[in-house]
């Protein structure tokens, strides 16, 4: 029986992203054991997903703490443990999604005789037996793994995003909901945050998003997102806010969940966002720094993305702050790509 790792350790968005190719190593080694390999927390988007038999967990946190205490001889016996727990895995093949140093020693410290990295970089090149360059059709969302899988020889159609529930962690959203009234369905997920300021829709903009949604789409807005969004959450849901407000109180097992049950879900470039077209929710995706895809894959998706000719800047603004490619996209603008995405299409 062929034994596969797959490493892709961060970042939820990402994650979401490389998702498919579990299914295309499952479809191409039926019998196959594979594994994945994330950071803390982050190895439930896959731990339900049938063509992953296990979830592997990198101690990033520790060995980052051992450092900065320069616990040096303690760090290296972490990582030696750590080593012979991927080594007793006896993996026969080795794939590094991430394509960096941090990823390419945890891939190398498996011991995989075959050890593939895509657009290895940061020297990580040399902890691989072969090297796939990233490729693929850009503007289509997964493109760089499906390039991957491509050059692999594995199924690469249709290659989708795909995440599965945790019973458990349904059941508590489906708790949650009921306990606020809230009918599967009936509901639209914001997802405002994500980690860099030039990725974010403004404040002010979702306040008069918020109101339009119960009025024009008939739904009920809930925000979500992580305990490091509680302040800026607050601030858009103020006092009086048609924002149902649970930044900051769910797991994030339970925020597929809720996300899974949505009507539908509106967001930035941003995990939660990826999430919804990874679940087959209607979805708009608000673009402008960045712009990791355009054709969603799903026809109940829409991008909203204006071409600036400074766009996409990604970590490297020009704008002094003014971030003309968020700001001009309108509330409206908005609704109106949800309709459309609210549309069922033509058989």
């Amino acid at each position: 029986m062929t034994r596969i790792l797959i490493v892709r350790t961060s970042a939820i968005g990402d994650i979401v992203f490389a998702s498919p190719i579990a299914v295309a190593l499952r479809a191409a080694h039926p019998d196959a054991h594979i594994a994945w390999l994330a950071e803390p927390g982050l190895g439930v988007l896959v731990a339900d997903d049938p063509a992953v038999d296990e979830v592997l967990v990198w101690p990033k946190a520790e060995w980052q703490r051992l450092w900065r205490e320069r616990r040096l001889l303690a760090l290296v016996g972490a990582m030696r443990r750590f080593r012979a727990e991927l080594r007793a895995h006896r993996f026969d093949i080795a794939i590094d999604l991430q394509g960096l140093l941090k990823s390419g020693l945890v891939t190398w410290l498996s011991g995989a005789p075959r050890r593939i990295g895509l657009g290895s970089r940061e020297g990580s090149h040399l902890l691989m037996t072969e090297v796939i360059p990233k490729g693929g059709i850009m503007e289509r969302i997964s493109s760089e793994y499906r390039f991957l899988a491509e050059q692999l020889g594995l199924p690469a159609d249709p290659f989708v995003p795909q995440l599965h529930l945790n019973h458990q962690a349904d059941a508590r959203a489906r708790g949650r909901l009921a306990d606020l009234g809230l009918s599967p369905g009936r509901y639209a997920v914001l997802a405002p945050f994500t980690t860099r300021p030039q990725k974010h829709w403004f404040e002010d903009a979702w306040q008069a998003l918020a109101p339009q949604i119960p009025k024009g789409l008939g739904l009920t807005p809930v925000m979500l997102g992580g305990p490091a969004d509680v302040s800026a959450a607050a601030r858009i849901a103020a006092p009086g806010s048609e924002i149902v407000n649970l930044v900051g109180t769910t797991s994030l097992a339970e925020t597929v969940a809720l996300i899974a049950h949505a009507g539908l879900v509106i967001g930035v470039d941003t995990g939660l966002t990826h999430m919804g077209i990874g679940l087959a929710r209607p979805t708009v995706a608000l673009f402008g720094s960045t712009r990791p895809y355009l054709d969603t894959g799903r026809p109940n998706a829409r991008v909203i993305w204006l071409g600036l000719n400074c766009s996409p800047c990604r970590r490297h603004p020009t704008c002094d702050g003014a971030f003309t490619c968020l700001r001009d996209i309108t509330p409206a603008r908005v609704v109106a790509e949800a309709r459309l995405a609210l549309t069922p299409p033509p058989p």
